[in-house]
C-alpha cells in the first residue's frame, strides 16, 4: 500500500513538474505582443534611407532619401568596401565632411549581402523577411539577441544614422523616424520578448 502511495506521489510530482516546464516554455502572449510592437519600431529604422542605402541586394550602394544608385558607378567589391582605385574610404573618411557633403564614419562599407533589407528591384523587404534575416545567426555574423542589442546600441555605423551630416547643398540629411535612444529601447523590448517575428513572407 505504501509503495502504491509513493508511486502515485512520484507520478503526481513528475506530472506537476512537466506542466510547469511546459507553461514556462509557452510564449507569453502579452510579451510577444509587446515584442512585435517593438519590432515594428526597429523595422521602421532599418528600412529608413540612412540604413537601407547600405543594406542593398545589389552590387552597389544607394544615396539620398530617394535611394538612387551611388554616383560614379561605385560597386560593392569583394568585401563590401569598393574596389581598388574606388574604395569606399577613398572618399568616405572617419567623420562626415560637411564642407563637401560627403558622409563618413569608421570603416565605411556596405552591409554583407546576407543582411540585405531590400530586393533586387530596390524595394524594401517585408517586416517579416527583414526580421528573419536579422535573427538568422547564419546570416547576421552569429549575433544572438543580446549581441543584436549591443550592436544597435554601440556600433559606430549604426549610431551614424542619427548624425548623418549635411548634404552637398548644405541641408541636413533626414534622420530615422525615431531617436537612437528609442531605437535601443525598442530593440531591448523585442530581445527580452524573445525576438519574435511577424508572420508572413
Amino acid at each position: 500500500m505504501f509503495a502504491s502511495i509513493r508511486l502515485l506521489t512520484t507520478v503526481f510530482v513528475l506530472a506537476l513538474f512537466a506542466i510547469t516546464i511546459a507553461l514556462a516554455a509557452k510564449p507569453d502572449p502579452v510579451n510577444t505582443a509587446a515584442g512585435l510592437a517593438a519590432w515594428d519600431q526597429v523595422y521602421s529604422v532599418l528600412v529608413s534611407p540612412r540604413c537601407i542605402n547600405c543594406h542593398t541586394a545589389t552590387n552597389y550602394p544607394q544615396q539620398g532619401d530617394d535611394r538612387h544608385r551611388h554616383f560614379a558607378n561605385v560597386v560593392r567589391g569583394p568585401e563590401g568596401k569598393g574596389v581598388p582605385g574606388l574604395n569606399c574610404i577613398s572618399c568616405h573618411q572617419e567623420q562626415n565632411a560637411d564642407s563637401t557633403g560627403v558622409p563618413g564614419g569608421p570603416n565605411w562599407r556596405l552591409a554583407p549581402l546576407s543582411m540585405q533589407w531590400q530586393d533586387v528591384n530596390d524595394r524594401p523587404m517585408s517586416s517579416a523577411a527583414v526580421c528573419r534575416a536579422v535573427t538568422d545567426r547564419s546570416k547576421n555574423e552569429h549575433m544572438d539577441g543580446p549581441a543584436l542589442l549591443k550592436h544597435h546600441d554601440e556600433a559606430e555605423l549604426v549610431i551614424w544614422a542619427w548624425n548623418p551630416g549635411l548634404r552637398p547643398d548644405g541641408t541636413m540629411r533626414t534622420l530615422p523616424p525615431i531617436s537612437h535612444q528609442e531605437f535601443v529601447v525598442a530593440t531591448r523590448t523585442w530581445v527580452e520578448a524573445g525576438t519574435p517575428c511577424p508572420k508572413g513572407r
